[in-house]
């Protein structure tokens, strides 16, 4: 019996001591799998016929109905000096915002493969489409401080195509990367356009309460046969003063030939201030004040004396139900120099959206 019973016992513990080694060398598993999911209500108090929000408005912009703004299933792959991300898109951001894309191409959020250039430093190139290396606002909600985005950011690449190299320096604190694209939020190139384009982003972080960015573009976005040059600067500084409060500050400035080979050019410009307050752990209030100013109407056209000069300022509230679930309401005004929004069916150079989301990330 007590032969039996060592017997039992010896076995256990060789069991249990090749679990243990093989637990000891077990990998993490290279394939991740996430998503995103997020639904919205907008009211427009300008109550738009067609329930299309404003042409320049490419997230949260459909009127009165309960709509999907983003919903994306990702794989994302790591290993070694090897990574690659896929991820399938649908809703009205995708409809409004890859209009300009054909077939399927409008459902790609990303789709990007990179390989490491170093064994000893953090040096990658990676090649495909990807979220934009401009601003510090993206399609997906819970990397934004607002429910909407801002008018800058709505008017920027929110993608882009081509291949960059970058590199993390080894404490973290800089990244600096290079572009090559296939042009403003390009998936294909428009057509008859010959030349590509570049991009830089340059990120500082001294520690983990200050972020400063510098993102540019340089590159032509129409047929060779009316090649305007466009050279664009994206400048942001986000800063956490303390556990509660925090502000962004952004700046865009472009400025594109008025024809092809002028020396003469139409700019535009874009400032923005967000403030954010953390209330309780589940609760987080944000400020905004931004302005946008295009009089010659190179990104948001008009046909009005004074082009696109746009004020505006907006409040929200997000209560994070769960860890992954957050629901938000937010109120935004915008109001212009000129009559470039309707009312009612006429001209205003007023706009009021109430808008409430709730998002899942899995």
């Amino acid at each position: 019996m007590n032969t039996k019973i060592s017997t039992i016992i010896t076995t256990a513990l060789v069991s249990l001591s090749l679990q243990a080694q093989t637990d000891s060398t077990k990998t993490v598993n290279p394939l991740k799998i996430s998503g995103f999911i997020e639904t919205y209500y907008a009211y427009d108090f300008g109550e738009p016929e067609n329930n299309t929000r404003p042409s320049f408005i490419y997230s949260h912009n459909r009127h009165n109905e309960v709509a999907i703004n983003l919903a994306f299933i990702k794989v994302a792959y790591e290993k070694d000096n090897v990574r690659a991300n896929l991820a399938l898109m649908t809703g009205s951001y995708s409809n409004a915002n890859l209009a300009a894309e054909e077939g399927v191409l409008k459902n790609i959020y990303e789709a990007n493969v990179g390989v490491k250039l170093s064994k000893s430093k953090n040096l990658w190139v990676d090649a495909g489409v990807f979220a934009s290396h401009i601003g510090f606002e993206s399609a997906h909600a819970p990397s934004c401080w607002t429910l909407t985005r801002s008018m800058l950011a709505d008017n920027s690449p929110y993608y882009e195509s081509g291949a960059k190299l970058s590199y993390t320096s080894d404490s973290g604190k800089w990244f600096v990367s290079g572009l090559v694209l296939n042009g403003w939020q390009r998936i294909q190139r428009v057509e008859g356009n010959k030349t590509l384009a570049f991009g830089h982003q340059l990120t500082y972080k001294p520690n983990a309460k200050v972020t400063l960015n510098s993102s540019s573009f340089i590159g032509n976005d129409k047929p060779n046969e009316s090649k305007q040059m466009r050279y664009f600067h994206n400048l942001y500084g986000q800063f956490q003063f303390n556990e509660r409060w925090g502000i962004i500050a952004g700046f865009d400035i472009g400025a594109e030939q008025k024809s092809k080979g002028s020396e003469s050019y139409n700019c535009w410009y874009s400032p923005v201030l967000i403030a954010k307050y953390k209330a309780t752990d589940k609760i987080n209030i944000a400020a905004r004040g931004e302005y946008y100013s295009d009089k010659n109407g190179v990104i948001i056209a008009t046909a009005t004396p004074n082009g696109f000069q746009t004020f505006g300022y907006s409040v929200n509230l997000d209560y994070n139900i769960y860890d992954n679930v957050v629901w938000r309401v937010e109120a935004r005004n915008l109001s212009s120099k000129d009559e470039v929004f309707s009312k009612n069916g006429n001209p205003s150079d007023q706009n009021f959206v109430a808008v409430t989301a709730l998002a899942i990330s899995f």
